[in-house]
């Protein structure tokens, strides 16, 4: 009798070995890289044409697949606790569809009261199990008619067996940006990222979109959306992203055109990983982008009310204002030819873990 329970035990244990390592030769087969500098689509392209001296406003957000109501945690997220307790977030999918559809149509809310020239936006999904498969693309496209719009993928993983009590399953999302003026063309840029097994898996194939649009002095309007990594130790991979960005930014200052870079960035934009009131210590996946970092000619636009708004929380734990850790992550960088404020918008995190920046801008002669 012990002998049949041993047979089949290890029979058992033998079946999962081979699950699993079908599984694993399952993600690699079908895993891959976009290809860096690929021409982006654009629909709907307005004839309007940039003036110099012009005020004109932009709008970064990120979005947050639709999920990320208040009490939403997100399970690769961590964090510790000011006595030293340590948190988790659960989730790795939105609570459901209606959820999905509720916090998109606030987004759109919240951007439609903004009433940009621009958008930037990140995290819009549109074929995912994790957004109940809504097409955020399609929503977004219908509630602006009149902007031009392009979309630039940089999530589409096969299907994520993780965590197992809620998979996150297939992938399909983006960068997301929308212009009121011409777009002449706009490109897609293939950040470096970590791919080690099995992080590679589970973290985005990160990017930024390069928008040219054109001007009346005739130098094109670079419009930057940007994403960087996030759940990166020790920062190695986004010094990597920055100095590609920065390379970017280098050439463009060069050639004497008018440079925006908006998104979210994974670093604290502030000067300050402490600057907000919390219980909660500073997390590990913040870092904060220095002066420094970035290329010459080139300066963050500190937000008006950045000591009262702060653009991102920790999902480890549900939102409570003065509990939760937050920072600011999200906002622009524009190049010396850009005169440029900007204002963190607050929502009260009510339908992503991030708020919206609002910058407003003239490009000077």
């Amino acid at each position: 009798m012990a002998k049949r329970i041993a047979l089949i035990i290890g029979i058992i244990v033998v079946a999962l070995a081979a699950i699993v390592g079908i599984y694993a030769l399952y993600l690699q087969l079908t895993y891959s890289r976009i290809p860096d500098e690929q021409a982006t689509e654009i629909e709907d392209d307005p004839a309007a044409t940039l003036s110099v001296g012009q005020e004109y406003t932009a709008v970064t957000y990120n979005i947050g697949f639709g999920a990320y109501t208040p009490d939403y945690t997100f399970f690769m997220d961590e964090g510790i606790m000011a006595d030293g307790t340590r948190t988790k977030g659960t989730h790795s999918r939105a609570a459901s569809k209606q959820s999905v559809l509720d916090c998109t149509a606030g987004d759109i809310a919240t951007l439609q009261s903004l009433d940009a020239d621009f958008m930037l936006l990140q995290e819009v999904d549109t074929d995912s199990d994790r957004s109940f498969h809504v097409n955020q693309v399609q929503m977004i496209d219908d509630a602006f008619s009149g902007y031009g719009t392009t979309f630039a993928n940089n999530f589409h993983s096969a299907y994520l067996f993780y965590p197992v009590t809620e998979p996150h399953g297939t992938v399909n999302a983006g960068l997301l940006t929308l212009s009121d003026a011409h777009i002449a063309s706009a490109v897609r840029r293939s950040y470096p990222v970590d791919e080690s097994f099995p992080t590679k898996f589970f973290d985005l194939d990160r990017c930024f979109e390069a928008l040219r649009i054109p001007t009346d002095n005739g130098h094109d309007l670079v419009l930057i959306n940007s994403h960087m990594s996030a759940y990166d130790k020790g920062g190695t991979v986004r010094a990597e992203q920055l100095a590609m960005l920065n390379g970017v930014l280098e050439e463009e200052a060069a050639a004497g055109n008018y440079v925006i870079c908006g998104g979210d960035w994974n670093h604290a934009l502030a000067g300050s990983l402490e600057l907000y009131p919390s219980e909660q210590q500073v997390p590990e996946w913040v870092s904060v982008l220095d002066a420094s970092d970035i290329a010459t000619g080139y300066s963050v636009v500190r937000a008006d009310n950045l000591e009262d708004v702060a653009t991102c929380r920790g999902d480890d734990i549900p939102y409570e204002k003065g509990v939760t850790y937050t920072t600011t992550v999200d906002g622009f960088i524009v190049s010396d030819n850009v005169t440029a404020t900007a204002e963190n918008v607050d929502t009260g995190f009510a339908t992503s873990d991030h708020n919206p920046v609002k910058l407003t801008f003239t490009l000077e002669g």
